[in-house]
């Protein structure tokens, strides 16, 4: 896979989901988005098909808040 990353790192996920970095550390260490940890130091890499597949499972959590909380949604008359 020339050319294409296939892990990111922590700092990498925080900026394409614009939040800090101890956000996207909190959203590994919960499980919520899956990581492996590496090397001596331990450090976590995100696969990028794994960040795809989160992003697309809160467009549909979101999705499914929406349907079941419609606040401000216009009352029919």
């Amino acid at each position: 896979m020339p050319g294409t990353t296939r892990f990111l790192q922590l700092a990498d996920v925080a900026e394409v989901l614009n939040i800090s970095s101890a956000q996207a550390y909190a959203l590994v260490r919960s499980g919520e988005l899956p990581a492996i940890k590496i090397g001596g130091r331990g450090q976590w890499r995100v696969e990028a098909s794994a960040l795809e597949t989160y992003i697309e499972r809160m467009y549909s959590e979101t999705r499914d808040f929406i349907t079941t909380h419609p606040y401000g949604k216009a009352e029919e008359l």
